[in-house]
């Protein structure tokens, strides 16, 4: 699709409502996406606990950029285009890795931590290391969360989302955190209909019966106007239960209350919710999935604190364990869902945790997911298919998120129009 025509989907976007759908099968949109929201915005792309010890690194792929993550002996995390300055060659190809200096295995020329060149045989003596070392891309690690930026100028109010999370996040100290397990699953469906799906529970009561164990239909919004006696009484035992709990993990330190910024450049929101039942865990009996607690916890009943990012993350937290998620694109309808789960570095699989206990909510519900998104991008692409309305009792945050989108590349033609102008 031509600049000019993707300009007048974009001018022409209804609020609160879907969005049109060359969105979500066009590959010129998708080239867009890359350029405008995946090259100029901070990704969260891990987590500190995967780069425990000086010289671990890890590589992750962002459209056509592959980007190497080091930790350093400063214990301090670096990342670079995963590109050798001599002739292009792909410095590391695992996902995973040890190294000492970073080597390129094709001419071997070698990088320190830093990136820079040290060694660059045959090249003559006249040759200057010092302009040919690797390219560095951005990055900030928020209570462990690293989020890495391709942009020349990576947007500032990181700093602000920064300022607000590390209060939630610090508590549930990360760093001190292993990876008890990794799930990579590939959706059939364009990576704006993932991130759709994950911004509203409209469609949790029937299609995850995991997931509404734990969590209450009633946190993620409601028409008050279609309750009934009895659900009008549960929503108000409910938002007692926030009230009440809220108030008691505020006074052990906890910050717990809403955070709304998903208009920022650096979009996020946050809250910690309260958990059914037993109230400890994403399990299905609601219990700790692991004995281990995090942190300096010693009460297991929390709740789950809940952390979303534009444009492509989003995170639970909770006394024994955290989830968190990354969504990158692969193609117009095909999007890569990582999920990471994190326990306590001293937790002992089979002894301090089951794995199948800890993981079996999210699993099933990334599935869930994951067949819905299938079905969603079947329809977007149907001749049947116009926008639909979203509801502003359920869906208040797939609007954020649209609205948020379309506004980057709103900034993106205005800025590409100025420049124009200017030459």
């Amino acid at each position: 699709m031509h600049s000019s025509d993707i300009q007048k989907l974009v001018a022409r976007r209804q609020t609160f409502k879907s969005l049109e759908a060359p969105f979500y099968s066009d590959q010129g949109i998708l080239d867009l996406d890359m350029e405008v929201i995946f090259g100029q915005n901070w990704i969260f792309v891990g987590v500190e606990p995967e780069l425990p010890e000086p010289g671990d690194c890890v590589t992750v792929e962002i459209g056509g950029a592959s980007i190497l993550i080091l930790r350093g002996d400063d214990m301090g995390i670096r990342a670079f285009h995963n590109v050798c300055r001599h002739r292009g060659a792909k410095l590391i190809d695992e996902r995973q890795t040890t190294i000492g200096n970073i080597v390129c295995r094709y001419h071997g020329w070698t990088y320190n931590e830093d990136g820079d060149l040290i060694l660059a045989e045959h090249m003559g003596s006249g040759f200057d290391k010092s302009c040919h070392g690797l390219k560095t891309v951005h990055v900030r690690s928020i209570a462990g969360l690293i989020f890495i930026c391709l942009a020349k100028d990576a947007p500032a109010d990181i700093e602000d989302m920064a300022k607000v999370m590390e209060p939630y996040l610090a508590p549930h100290d990360l760093a001190n955190c292993k990876v008890a397990h990794v799930s990579e699953l590939i959706e059939e469906g364009n990576w704006k209909l993932t991130m759709e799906n994950n911004r509203e529970c409209y469609h949790c009561e029937g299609n995850h019966p995991q997931l509404t164990v734990p969590l209450s239909e009633f946190g993620f919004g409601f028409s008050p106007d279609e309750l009934d006696q009895r659900r009008s009484e549960d929503v108000a035992k409910y938002s007692q239960t926030i009230a009440n709990d809220h108030a008691r993990w505020e006074a052990c330190g906890l910050p717990s209350a809403e955070q709304d910024h998903l208009s920022n450049v650096t979009g996020f929101r946050t809250m910690r919710l309260p958990l059914m039942r037993e109230g400890e865990s994403h399990t299905l009996d609601t219990k700790s999935a692991s004995k281990k607690l995090l942190g300096n916890f010693t009460d297991a009943k929390l709740g789950g604190l809940s952390f979303w990012t534009h444009p492509n993350s989003w995170h639970h937290f909770m006394a024994d364990h955290v989830v968190t998620f990354s969504v990158l694109p692969l193609s117009p309808n095909r999007t890569l869902v990582r999920t990471t789960w994190l326990v306590h570095k001293d937790a002992h699989e089979n002894e301090d945790y089951n794995l199948d206990n800890l993981t079996h909510v999210w699993n099933m519900t990334n599935q869930q997911d994951a067949d819905l998104v299938r079905l969603a991008q079947i329809g977007s692409e149907q001749p049947a298919y116009e926008p639909g309305p979203y509801s502003k009792f359920t869906e208040p945050h797939v609007e954020a998120f649209c609205d948020w989108y379309i506004k980057r590349l709103e900034d993106h033609f205005a800025s590409t129009k100025a420049g124009i102008a200017a030459e």
